[in-house]
């Protein structure tokens, strides 16, 4: 090892990161886990505040989306609503004096849903999905608008309940009745077939808290669940479902138990290396080389690049600053002098007019080479006269020697 290398090793023992570095540093760390802590803490709070997706068309809910207000409707006008979330229990309390209400009932199979309504005489879904529909046969989805429509259908119910603005039309089959649209689009199906009339509408834009106040809402409920004295309200969960699901295969069942701590322990060896040989890494440290340019080799440089740029004028400032020191140092001036000082001193020594060299000195600059070159031979010859002026006698009375 040189001394050179001894020197910069021990200068670089030596350094320290300064103190406010350190402070930057731990502050900077602070204000990150802050930030996560808080998105963390908000994320929780979010989710803890976001509406449940069960509270949706529910009878307890006092949500925009539940329909605690149409429950509380129907009690108002003396029809008893038994809220249920066992369909066991609902499909006991199902009589013939009793309506049968539930969103759709996504958590139940085919087979659950007809067991559920067989015992019902009016049974009234508020959502309905395709499958639903394709289940009862009662149509299909329907392509339409939100313009408020009115009844437009026989049912006696729907007389009085004025129009409504529906979010979804259905497109009913020839055995169902489609209300509150034409024959292509309705907003309400009805099918009487079995025995039991089972109406469907989508209701969440109806129905639920939010809505049920605007134009006819509130009258088309009342038309389809208050036509008896008991509803049994069913709502559908996935506690309740009778679905027997079997979990897929995954990665994480097919991986060995060693592998997830294995994983861990190496991100936790890999980061306790990063800190370990990162603490090595500080300020970086100038260092002066002992490199050795020569002056030839400097103006070479600059001249191959004024050349290759076509830099004509950059080139002749150049020569004609190196030109001003050279003759201000040779007539005795200072080195402050400014260039028409260094013209009127040459041109007192060359015993010309003042005001000739002023131009060579201190006038503009050529914009071509061919200019260039003819400056450069007129600073040359200036300097030279120069010279040549003092090594000459002076035997003019009054002149500088």
């Amino acid at each position: 090892m040189t001394k050179l290398d001894e020197a910069s090793v021990a200068s670089s023992t030596a350094e320290r990161p300064p103190r406010t570095a350190r402070i930057r540093s731990l502050i900077a760390w602070t204000v990150v886990a802050a930030l996560v802590i808080g998105g963390a803490l908000l994320m929780m709070r979010v989710a803890a505040s976001a509406p449940a997706w069960r509270d949706a068309l529910d009878p307890e809910g006092v949500g925009d989306t539940g329909a605690m207000a149409l429950a509380e409707i129907l009690r108002d006008q003396g029809v008893d609503v038994a809220v249920y979330r066992s369909r066991s229990e609902a499909r006991a309390a199902i009589d013939e004096e009793t309506t049968l209400v539930m969103a759709n009932p996504v958590t139940l199979s085919d087979e659950g849903v007809e067991e559920l309504i067989a015992p019902a005489d009016r049974v009234v879904f508020l959502s309905v999905g395709t499958h639903l529909l394709n289940l009862l046969d009662l149509g299909g989805n329907a392509p339409g608008s939100s313009a408020p429509v009115s009844a437009q259908c026989d049912v006696p119910e729907f007389a009085k309940v004025g129009t409504i603005r529906p979010d979804r039309l259905f497109a009913p089959d020839d055995a169902v009745v489609g209300c509150f649209g034409d024959d292509d689009a309705a907003a309400v199906l009805i099918s009487d077939d079995g025995g039991t009339r089972i109406s469907a509408v989508d209701g969440a834009r109806l129905f639920s808290n939010g809505y049920l106040a605007e134009n006819g809402n509130a009258a088309l409920a009342l038309a389809l669940l208050g036509q008896t004295d008991e509803v049994v309200w069913y709502v559908p969960s996935y506690d309740d479902t009778d679905f027997e699901a079997e979990s897929p295969e995954t990665i994480g069942t097919l991986t060995p138990d060693w592998l997830t701590p294995a994983i861990l322990l190496l991100l936790t060896a890999g980061a306790a290396a990063a800190v370990w040989r990162g603490r090595r890494f500080g300020p970086l440290v100038a260092e002066t080389m002992p490199v050795t340019v020569r002056a030839s080799e400097t103006m070479h440089g600059r001249a191959r690049l004024t050349a290759k740029a076509a830099d004509s004028a950059h080139a002749a400032e150049a020569l004609r600053d190196g030109s001003r020191r050279r003759l201000a140092r040779r007539l005795g001036l200072a080195v402050t002098a400014t260039p028409d000082e260094i013209a009127d001193a040459a041109s007192d020594r060359l015993r010309i007019p003042r005001g000739t060299l002023q131009s060579l000195l201190a006038g503009p600059l050529p914009a071509d080479d061919h200019s260039l070159v003819l400056f450069a031979r007129q600073l040359a010859e200036l300097e030279t006269s120069v010279d040549a002026s003092r090594a000459t006698p002076d035997t003019h009375p009054g002149g500088n020697p």
